[in-house]
Order: C-alpha cells, then sequence, then structure tokens
C-alpha cells in the first residue's frame, strides 16, 4: 500500500493507526519518490497477535513530496492488515541549544543528509564555505584499505570525510546523526567518543528526528562489522540509548 503525502517541505508528523487482523510483520518506509535512496523513515513492527497499534513518524525536514509504503513482505496483497488512520499533524519547534555556527553546521548537515543518496562524489561547501564534507567513494587506511566508519573529521579543520558506500544505506535521520557527532568533535575540541556521542545526539533529539532512527544510528554500524565490536563499542551504545530514554523522559514532562 502506497500513500501519497503533501509534504511541500514542510515540518510535520504523521500519526498512523494500524489493525493487525493476524500475525504479521509490517513494514513502513517513507521516501521521496524523485530518487534513489532518499529514505526519510524506516521500520518494522511485529504483530504477534491481532491488535491496534498507533505510530508516530516525525518528519522535522521533508522534500517537496513524499510516499508512504505500508507493507507485509510474505503477503503482498496487505491483507493482514488495515489502515485505521492516517493524520498529518504540525511538529512542535524546540529550542537547540547550540552556538550559531553548530546551528549553520546541523543546516548544512540537514541539506546534505538529504540529497546523499544520489548525488556524485566530490567536494561539497556550506553556504559561505565555512564547511567542507568530502564525498568518498569509500574511506581508507593509507594503504588503501576500506575503513568501516562512515564519516570522520579532521582535527584541525572543520572538513568531513563521508563514505558514500555507507551512507547510501542509512535513512536521511541517520546520516544527520552520524555527521552530528562528527561536527561535536570539532565544536568540542574532543577527541572522547562519548562526548561527541551525547551532543551530537542532543542536538540531533532537538531538531525533531525519530528516537527510532536515533537508535538505528547507533547500532547500525556496529551491527555490521561485529567482529569489530569491543566493551567500549558496547558501553557507547548503552550511554546513548540511556541519554535517548532520559531525553524523552524529560521532553514528555
Amino acid at each position: 500500500m502506497i500513500i501519497p503525502i503533501p509534504s511541500a517541505e514542510r515540518r510535520f508528523r504523521i500519526r498512523l493507526t494500524i489493525t493487525a487482523h493476524m500475525p504479521f510483520e509490517l513494514g513502513i518506509r517513507v521516501y521521496d519518490p524523485r530518487y534513489t535512496y532518499s529514505f526519510y523513515f524506516k521500520r518494522k513492527a511485529n504483530f504477534k497477535m491481532p491488535n491496534t497499534r498507533e505510530f508516530i513518524i516525525a518528519l522535522p525536514v521533508s522534500p517537496e513530496v513524499l510516499e508512504m509504503e505500508l507493507f507485509d513482505k510474505n503477503n503482498p496483497e496487505d491483507y493482514a492488515f488495515t489502515v485505521e488512520e492516517f493524520k498529518v499533524e504540525d511538529l512542535p519547534l524546540k529550542p537547540i541549544w547550540a552556538s550559531v555556527e553548530q546551528h549553520r553546521f546541523m543546516e548544512f548537515t540537514v541539506g546534505f543528509a538529504q540529497k546523499a543518496g544520489y548525488v556524485n562524489t566530490g567536494f561539497y561547501d556550506s553556504t559561505n564555505q565555512e564547511f567542507l564534507f568530502q564525498y568518498l567513494p569509500k574511506i581508507t587506511d593509507p594503504l588503501g584499505k576500506e575503513l568501516v566508519t562512515p564519516a570522520r573529521i579532521h582535527r584541525k579543520m572543520p572538513r568531513v570525510q563521508i563514505s558514500q558506500r555507507l551512507f547510501k544505506g542509512y535513512t536521511i535521520p541517520v546520516r544527520v546523526a552520524i555527521l552530528a557527532h562528527e561536527g561535536c568533535h570539532w565544536f568540542l575540541n574532543t577527541r572522547s567518543q562519548t562526548t561527541a556521542d551525547l551532543c551530537g545526539m542532543k542536538q540531533y533529539l532537538d531538531y525533531g528526528f525519530p528516537t527510532i532512527e536515533a537508535v538505528y544510528a547507533v547500532t547500525k554500524v556496529f551491527a555490521k562489522n561485529p567482529e569489530q565490536v569491543g566493551a567500549n563499542h558496547v558501553k557507547r551504545t548503552e550511554d546513548i540509548i540511556q541519554f535517548i530514554n532520559q531525553y524523552k523522559a524529560r521532553t514528555s514532562e
């Protein structure tokens, strides 16, 4: 089932209510139909029994047009579920406590994340040439071996190298979360991954991106390379998920 969405580059959220008629796995995808690898939201939800569930999908940024696809991969005819409600609502703005430069970096980041799935590799400058993204086919070490990191920032200047091969597979919110992390390394002048994790995650959540995509951003890189995951990676994941839960608790008060 495909539902056209009148997005018009607005900031909004979708309130979706699904009734399952049998156990099944629901797939939800929100994407720009004009371009490849331009997913604004992806999620799978297991219905273990017939019941009704509500989903709220935050879209703090959107393109001119969007589509939502709802599907059951095991039953292409979609008879396992019914859409009870589909509603588009305004998404409230939140204050982002950051410097003016960090605000500019975030806006540049969001714009690049929206087009990273279909643009060519190369150099991308911010409007005032304050920040530079180097979009590479992949990130390699001096010997040419591919690194598993999707992005890394130069220690002495706001220049970020980004792996096209990895970025194309991420949703737009996940790309934003990764780049916000890299920006925090620069702005806070820190090598600490945890410090950059929590700084970037706060900016990502303040902007209004979905918390479920934030969890994906944390786990995707590690999950694809389990042989390289150690205790420090597990601790980073735990810290970020705890931060997300505390953030949700504070903002819902």
